[in-house]
């Protein structure tokens, strides 16, 4: 919509990562650097992690279109929670070799066989693994066994793992040396800097045709930065509102003020978003049982004579308390205290004979005993009698 009234070939600022728009950073070169050096190895593995946002799919949408001119066959597979065995189906899917209904031992030996191919065509295996960090113990070892496979003397198939911030402390977990002892390299993509989000921002208008229209103020490239904390994807969602926002008003310059407005209004819109999710924990509480119909059953609702109506769509909410039942309740703990009177009346008693009976010093112990006896045995009553209090004044 606005690239028309801006004139620009293209979207600038689309959230699809297209290799087209790849910005070189000083942190996004550095993992292009750990890449191609792992490339250049030909086994072990190449980790790189960041936060979400950070470039890591463009990345590896980049590699893949270097690749194209080399002898490398490879294949990217987007993980999620998967067993070992689906994590095997999934990377024989990507390799165009069957997988339904095959063993683990069949899918195994499929591609160690397919592997073992490529290098005798003199080509090199590269398998890319994205969101690493969603995979369980079990398939992280699978990867690694896969590495174990050689032929000629040498690997033949080469693994970058690409995952976000968590995987490095799921790296560092107990059980997982082995898998640390193969990796070559490990780089961390952090967020761009002020001076790079600028740039960046520059640069994905210049790849559109962009001629200073709209002019940008100065002030506003920090301000961005500082709203999205250098991110690429917040960047790209942010402008792309902003210059949809320009160009409705017809608007040429963009100054610290839209930005502002734009800023508030996604605040604004985040804080309805919050709200709307608490209302609706909110009315799920109050939601009545599966299969309750307008005629609640009288066990719920109302007396078993005369069951009450209840309006379609009103939230039930609880039955208020039966008398009778608060009364029985009423009733045992007075039993129970009246009870509690009468052994602690025993006790008491018991004691006291055995004190008349012993003499001196030993008497005057057991004299001290029994007070402390009767002491506690009071308390313990009162204790139980403000329980009660409280029971029925909340009924």
């Amino acid at each position: 919509m606005y690239e028309e009234f801006y004139r620009l070939t293209g979207k600038p600022f689309q959230l699809n990562p297209d290799p087209s728009f790849f910005f070189q950073s000083a942190g996004h070169q550095r993992a292009m650097a750990y890449l191609r050096y792992g490339l250049q190895q030909g086994q072990g593995f190449i980790i790189v992690t960041g936060d979400v946002g950070t470039g890591k799919t463009m990345l590896v949408n980049m590699l893949f279109e270097e690749l194209e001119s080399q002898n490398v066959v490879a294949a990217k597979i987007v993980s999620s929670n998967v067993s070992e065995n689906d994590l095997l189906r999934l990377v024989c899917a990507e390799f165009d070799l069957p997988y339904e209904r095959l063993s683990k031992a069949s899918l195994l030996k499929q591609l160690e066989v397919f592997f073992k191919s490529c290098v005798d065509d003199g080509k090199r295996v590269l398998l890319v693994v994205d969101e690493v960090q969603n995979l369980p113990r079990g398939s992280l070892e699978e990867l690694r066994m896969l590495s174990n496979f050689t032929h000629k003397g040498n690997p033949v198939v080469q693994s970058f793992l690409l995952g976000q911030r968590e995987f490095r402390a799921i790296m560092r977990a107990p059980g997982l040396e082995q898998l640390r002892q193969r990796v070559l390299a490990a780089y961390h993509l952090k967020p761009l800097s002020p001076a790079e989000t600028e740039t960046y921002i520059k640069h994905r208008l210049g790849k559109v045709g962009w001629s200073l229209d709209p002019e940008i103020e100065s002030d506003v490239f920090m301000g961005i930065y500082q709203f999205t904390s250098g991110v690429p994807r917040r960047i790209n969602t942010l402008m792309d509102r902003l210059l949809l926002n320009a160009s409705l008003d017809e608007a040429h310059r963009i100054s610290f003020k839209n930005l502002r407005q734009i800023t508030s209004e996604i605040n604004h819109e985040q804080d309805l978003g919050r709200e709307d999710e608490d209302q609706e924990v909110a009315e799920l509480v109050d939601l009545p049982p599966p299969g309750l119909d307008e005629a609640a059953p009288a066990a719920v609702t109302g007396s078993p004579a005369s069951p009450a109506k209840v309006p379609a769509g009103m939230p039930i909410s609880a039955p208020p308390p039966q008398d009778d039942a608060a009364a029985a309740e009423i009733r045992k703990l007075e039993a129970k205290l009246a009870a509690m009177q009468r052994a602690f009346d025993n006790l008491s008693g018991d004691m006291a004979r055995q004190g008349m009976e012993a003499g001196g010093r030993g008497q005057e112990m057991d004299g001290k005993r029994t007070g402390w006896w009767i002491v506690g045995g009071l308390g313990v009553l009162a204790l139980l009698a403000l329980v009660a209090f409280f029971f029925v004044n909340s009924r």
